[in-house]
């Protein structure tokens, strides 16, 4: 049970320290829609997703309204479509990713998630073809978010994957050239990705979720750092241990908001309710800012040292207080460090504080990993590679989920700043050191194998 003092806190949440819903996220199972031919597979696709999604933006303002909660973001996931399309060419899957963007503005939410291969232990015909159309779909489409899991702990790092990768990032960036390679912030390159991610650009409906599901995504960021100091204005002598315990409740103060929008919506729409993923994701928004939490808690930036530890000890205490608050606590839930999109961690790099190399450390203890990070448009693709296989050696080993969303951005060199819009944020390019070291390695291909552990256990 809540106390008094504590719900008029989250009152104060609302009104002021930027609590909100960040996204609910419908995921539609589209598996019935398999054919060989591509015209019904499209009709199909279309036609399944309005029926089920067309009440879904209406509804989601209808009990932001109700409760004085804002919906930011209301988006649709779909099952993978490399295994939907299996039977289709790469040009023939462009197309499906044009009727997925079609639909996506016909229903009106802002992204839609499932163009997605599974390939962390080799690769299917549509898997391959998926991979290939990457580059043509996401630059020709507005709306459409790919994802593609290389690599777990039960299988290992499928090190071909990586490579078609490094060279599929780069080229989605050259495709969108003018516009800084912007494409490339709708792709993900995953290790064990979980089936029921509510936040883009990783979200896809796994093969074990029901038909529809509503998963929603909570973020507070704002208000983690208000609760930080306040308590540390009424006794500057708490220590570390303390606070976690105080960013502990906040988190579950916040999980219990998500999940009561969250099935609220589920009941409107007749769909099950399946998980709150509480994340603290930023946005470029002044207050918004997990970078802003490293300064609250005693550091100069995020990227000093010490900086580790901090992100490990807010990450922990986010998923403490989640999962005390829900059954349901499901997703990435913990500590996102998205570059572009945290104005404080931007700032971070901008000023020197912040590395390629420190950020890869600190990726070992938070929620997702290399997030929309900027680099060099001259980084070559085995080298992107290495970058990938570096962030999915670290989850594989920690069994954690953990992804890289890079930019490599056409014409321009670390120091330049870059701006994406919108959520995307902006971004000041981060050096990528030793540039041509990796080719000969990431030419090896083949699979790194499964760590021990995942054997035993």
């Amino acid at each position: 049970m809540l106390s008094e003092r504590e719900v008029l806190s989250t009152l104060e949440m609302l009104r002021s320290e930027h609590l909100d819903v960040r996204t609910v996220t419908l995921g539609i199972n589209l598996f019935d829609c398999a054919s060989h031919n591509l015209g019904m597979v499209r009709r199909k696709v279309y036609k399944k997703i309005v029926n089920h999604a067309r009440a879904l933006v209406g509804v989601c303002n209808d009990v932001g309204d109700k409760y004085g909660i804002p919906v930011v973001n209301k988006r649709i996931s779909v099952s993978p479509v490399a295994a939907v399309g299996a039977a289709f060419t790469a040009p023939q899957l462009v197309t499906i990713a044009a009727t997925l963007d079609e639909v996506a503005h016909k229903v009106n939410v802002d992204f839609i998630g499932g163009f997605t291969a599974l390939v962390e232990k080799g690769f299917s015909r549509g898997d391959v073809a998926l991979i290939e159309s990457i580059p043509d779909a996401l630059s020709t489409t507005e709306r459409v978010c790919a994802s593609v899991n290389v690599a777990s702990t039960a299988a290992g790092i499928n090190m071909d994957a990586v490579g078609l990768m490094g060279q599929t990032v780069k080229n989605t960036a050259q495709q969108t050239s003018k516009r800084d390679g912007v494409a490339c912030g709708k792709l993900c390159i995953f290790a064990n990705i979980p089936q029921d991610i509510p936040f883009m650009a990783g979200a896809y409906l796994g093969v074990g979720e029901p038909e529809t599901v509503v998963n929603v995504g909570v973020s507070g960021p704002g208000v983690v750092k208000k609760a930080i100091d306040r308590a540390l204005d009424a006794n500057p002598s708490l220590n570390l241990g303390e606070l976690s315990e105080i960013i502990k409740r906040t988190a579950y103060k916040v999980t219990r908001v998500g999940e009561l929008i969250g099935r609220e919506v589920a009941r409107q729409l007749s769909v099950p309710f399946g998980v709150v993923d509480l994340s603290l994701a930023p946005s470029p928004t002044v207050g918004d800012s997990v970078g802003e939490i490293f300064q609250s808690l005693g550091l100069l930036s995020i990227g000093v040292p010490g900086s580790t530890a901090l992100l490990a000890l807010l990450n922990d205490a986010v998923k403490k207080g989640g999962s005390f608050a829900s059954s349901y606590v499901g997703g990435l839930s913990g500590a996102f460090i998205p570059v572009s999109e945290d104005l404080n961690i931007s700032g971070a790099v901008r000023n020197g504080l912040l590395s390629l190399d420190k950020l890869e450390a600190l990726t070992s203890v938070c929620s997702v990993g290399l997030d929309m990070v900027a680099i060099p448009g001259d980084t070559s693709p085995e080298t992107i590679s290495a970058i990938i296989a570096d962030e999915m050696a670290i989850g594989v080993i920690n069994r954690k989920a953990t992804a890289a969303r890079l930019i490599p951005v056409p014409g321009k060199k670390a120091g330049d700043k870059v701006s994406f819009g919108g959520l995307l944020g902006e971004a000041t390019i981060i050096p990528v050191h030793n540039n041509a070291g990796s080719a000969n390695f990431i030419r090896f291909g083949g699979r790194i194998p499964a760590p021990v552990q995942s054997l035993v256990n």
